[in-house]
């Protein structure tokens, strides 16, 4: 027997998806743990918070030595590697842009931003930027592993922000159809800076 939807029990109903709180860690594979380490607790200030040394991967079982190590940012959240013990590293894939995939980490006020930049620039990291991209301004580094790095500062722009939080939808459905269409972004207006210089117009 099939049961008619629109006569469901209570009980059958979904249950509410529970709210996620937030980043708890990302992880990457690291070439060496104590050259990653130095990196992110000794110029960027993030603390060395735990260490876990494993033979056998715990969720699958399998034997693979590793080392696992946590930074921590002020608000709790972490950043993670492996070290697997044989000096690789992740490599990229050749058909993404290297720009693509980053991970952004917070910075509080413009001074702030400007010191990283000048710390990173004197232990002879690259930095590219600052960015301006209306409502949050960047600076751009890779990690010793080739983990291209953001450092980020929100921007006092609520109006824009709201904005977007209220178009996100339909600016993706427009992004949807543009490439069903076989169109680029920015081809029909649909690009993001335009319409902030259409709407600052």
């Amino acid at each position: 027997m099939t049961l008619n939807p629109s006569h469901a029990s209570p009980a059958d109903a979904p249950a509410a998806c529970p709210a996620i709180q937030g980043l708890h860690h990302f992880a990457w594979r690291c070439r060496d743990a104590e050259e990653t380490r130095h990196f992110y607790e000794d110029i960027l200030g993030l603390p060395l918070v735990h260490v876990v040394k494993e033979e056998r991967v715990p969720s699958t079982g399998e034997h693979c030595p590793f080392v696992h190590l946590f930074f921590e940012f002020a608000d709790g959240s972490h950043i993670a590697f492996f070290d697997l013990g044989d000096n690789g590293q992740s490599q990229p894939d050749p058909a993404t842009p290297r720009w693509v995939n980053h991970f952004a980490m917070e910075i509080r006020g413009e001074a702030g931003l400007e010191r990283m930049r000048q710390r990173l620039q004197s232990h002879g990291v690259e930095v590219v930027g600052p960015t301006d991209h209306h409502f949050i301004r960047s600076i751009y580094f890779f990690d010793p592993n080739g983990i291209r790095l953001e450092l980020t500062l929100r921007l006092p722009v609520d109006d824009y922000v709201a904005r977007k939080r209220r178009s996100a939808h339909d600016d993706l459905a427009a992004w949807t159809r543009d490439k069903a269409a076989g169109l680029k972004p920015g081809a029909t207006g649909t690009s993001s800076q335009q319409r902030s210089q259409a709407h600052a117009g």
